[in-house]
């Protein structure tokens, strides 16, 4: 069986996704087969394996850093909000059932029968996982439902890494606070703490690695100074939600809104069309973020029917309607693509019933079924004046089966039982929706797309090298990332205590 090592954090959002990432890096350059694992993540953020299966986008990220091709056992379970207080669950790739948090907490033993299934899977094929925990490491009212922390931990006999995050400030009760509050057996298994996003003179906090060495035995394995324009997927949207979204549009740009929905999902489809330097792309919280946008973007949506009552109760849908009479482009991706047709039907109660009034900007309709679509596809553009000579390579997650009553698909899809069409585009070709998660990400299909709409602004098009180089830089991020984390922490002390060879 593989060693571990985990990555557990002193509260959520304190980077131990991207450090888990940055380990799995410098460990596969090391030689090191190496492996990422979350027992349960909590996100709007997927991603569909190459066999059909549904995982975080944060586990598909470490595993690229690893080398590897994702796969569901790296996030057993996932959960994926539908309210306050209720989740889908998916297992293994695979929908399991709707539940509140009672009832799923209730669950524990059968799901932590999944969880020890998969890990073995991992554990019986790489020489280590690199195990990332959820929250705070010292969740004590939640000690006897925990399946993603430290049982998992003992179940892998994992050494432990704490990160905490200095940004936030409270650095010193984050850390010590958590080792207080974690049980003698636990707080052995500690390799030592790292602090995250440092921002300024490094040498001014070693007064501050001392204070925490002296107050708690336990070494500070390194500082990571935080790593300005680092382009890597989030685990999910609280970086957009709490970051400013206030980009600047601009006559030489091409201006981009995305709708910030309550329960958007996969706003990772925008983050190469955001690292384009002639795209301006802002997230929409309220109708006046949407002036001067050259494109308005309908993103992917967890709950459409009620993020669609939300479009409506925010005033965003006559924005949208004089957005089409002034001439310019309305998207919309997966939700977002059912909400621009003419009515969503839920015969089956899949969102609470009914049927709902659509923008009607598309000669669509869409039924919602209980079972989900989860696969890969690769595609042809026939958007008016968007080349379809590169496949587009992406994938589907909905729940839904949409109908054209008229007009045409904007993609060609092929699929091992045949082409099919997918998605639609009105007349003008101004409006066009897509079923398609990552349709930004191919540099080939995004170029030609920004062109149409510089040539639209007057601007001249730019070469399609230039998308290219966006794609490469963004590919590049995670070596930029494990160079950094190699720089900073001292991965000398944490290889010789999981007993592999020291660089």
């Amino acid at each position: 069986m593989a060693k571990a090592l985990a990555i557990l954090g002193t509260g959520s959002d304190v980077g131990k996704s991207l450090v888990t990432a940055g380990f799995g890096r410098c460990f596969h350059r090391s030689g090191i087969r190496v492996a990422p694992f979350k027992s349960q993540n909590m996100s709007l953020n997927s991603f569909v394996t190459a066999e059909g299966g549904e995982m975080g986008r944060a586990q598909v990220l470490q595993a690229q850093a690893c080398g590897l091709r994702p796969h569901v056992d790296m996030n057993p379970i996932l959960l994926k909000p539908e309210a306050d207080r209720r989740s889908q669950v998916i297992v293994q790739g695979k929908v399991w059932r709707s539940q509140d948090a009672g009832s799923y907490f209730d669950s524990k033993t059968e799901l932590f029968h999944y969880v020890r299934q998969s890990y073995e899977r991992l554990a019986a094929q790489y020489e280590l996982i690199v195990i990332e925990g959820a929250g705070s490491a010292a969740e004590v009212n939640l000690r006897d439902r925990d399946i993603v922390n430290w049982p998992v931990v003992q179940m892998a006999d994992a050494k432990v890494i704490l990160v905490a995050d200095i940004d936030r400030g409270g650095v010193f009760a984050q850390v010590i606070g958590t080792l207080d509050l974690l049980e003698p057996h636990e707080r052995e298994r500690l390799l030592g703490v790292v602090i995250n996003k440092f921002r300024g003179d490094r040498r001014l906090f070693d007064d501050g690695v001392a204070i925490l060495e002296q107050r708690t035995g336990i070494p500070v394995l390194g500082v990571l100074p935080f790593l300005r324009d680092l382009v890597l997927d989030q685990e999910d949207s609280v970086t957009i939600e709490s970051s400013s979204t206030e980009a600047s549009f601009s006559p030489e740009t091409v201006n981009v809104a995305v709708v910030l929905l309550p329960r958007m999902s996969n706003f990772t489809d925008f983050n190469a069309l955001a690292a384009e330097s002639d795209v301006a792309l802002r997230y929409a919280r309220v109708p006046e973020d949407v002036v001067d946008a050259d494109v308005l973007i309908l993103p992917g949506s967890k709950q459409t029917i009620q993020d669609l009552q939300y479009v409506k109760q925010k005033g965003f849908a006559p924005v949208v309607a004089s957005h089409v009479r002034a001439g310019r482009e309305i998207v919309g991706l997966c939700g977002g693509f059912q909400m621009l047709g003419g009515r969503i039907d839920d015969p089956h109660q899949i969102e609470g019933g009914g049927q709902t009034e659509g923008l009607r900007l598309l000669s669509i309709d869409t039924e919602l079924h209980h079972e989900k679509q989860t696969r890969q596809v690769r595609a042809n553009s026939l958007v008016p004046g968007v080349s379809d000579a590169e496949t587009v390579r992406g994938y589907e997650i909905h729940v839904g089966l949409t109908s054209r009553r008229q007009g045409n698909p904007c993609f060609r899809i092929f699929d091992e039982g045949g082409d099919r069409d997918d998605g639609a585009v009105s007349p003008d070709g101004l409006v066009w929706g897509t079923y398609i998660h990552g349709v930004f990400d191919d540099p080939s299909f995004r170029r030609a797309w920004i062109n149409r709409v510089r040539v639209r602004k007057g601007l001249a098009p730019r070469a399609v090298a230039d998308s290219r180089a966006v794609t490469r830089r963004l590919t590049s991020a995670l070596d930029q990332w494990a160079d950094h984390v190699a720089q900073h922490v001292d991965m000398k002390t944490v290889l010789q205590a999981l007993q592999f060879p020291a660089a």
